[in-house]
């Protein structure tokens, strides 16, 4: 009898920590992906911020599912799509073709993750109405990281405005609705 409600209040503890461990693998990924930028390996990098997409929009799925949101789930969500959307993303394509521009390409690569920092930071202290006000972060992050590909076809200034430009579309105020 003990062990059968040991059993099922740890079941119970994991299914409610089941998004929030997704959200931390989401992390992890991004975390990842920053390392192999790094090291040089970019297109491993990419296919993780690519698979810390899939994370990031399962762990919302499963906490709504569940009926298991919270406040720390969301703060941990905004904590890894800064990592997985805004650094592993602005990392690659700086790494890819940016730091050919020197200080300027750095300050835009740095402008990028604040404006996405900002754009989690606004999320986070508003009312959900159905609406994002800018555009999300993950798609900010998967554009740019959808971008790196086209590298070898396009000058590389065209990268630097297509960064700026996601940029101030995160800060942005225009309303999205949320699907």
């Amino acid at each position: 009898m003990f062990f059968l409600e040991v059993l099922d209040v740890t079941i119970k503890k994991l299914k409610s920590q089941t998004a929030n461990l997704i959200t931390l693998g989401n992390l992890t990924l991004g975390g990842f992906a920053i390392i192999f930028s790094v090291n040089g390996n970019l297109r491993l990098s990419l296919l993780l911020i690519f698979i810390a997409a899939l994370a990031d929009r399962f762990d919302g799925m499963i906490a709504r599912k569940f009926n298991i949101e919270s406040d720390l789930g969301k703060q941990l969500d905004s904590m890894s799509d800064i990592i997985s959307f805004g650094i592993a993303p602005a990392l690659l394509l700086y790494q890819g073709i940016i730091h050919d521009f020197g200080g300027p390409g750095t300050f835009f690569t740095i402008f990028y993750i604040g404006c996405g920092a900002f754009r989690l930071a606004r999320f986070n202290i508003s009312e959900s109405n159905g609406y994002f006000t800018g555009l999300p972060i993950t798609a900010a992050g998967c554009l740019i990281t959808l971008s790196f590909l086209a590298i070898p076809y396009f000058p590389a200034q065209v990268f630097l405005f297509f960064m700026i430009i996601l940029s101030f579309l995160m800060v942005a105020s225009f309303k999205l609705k949320k699907i």
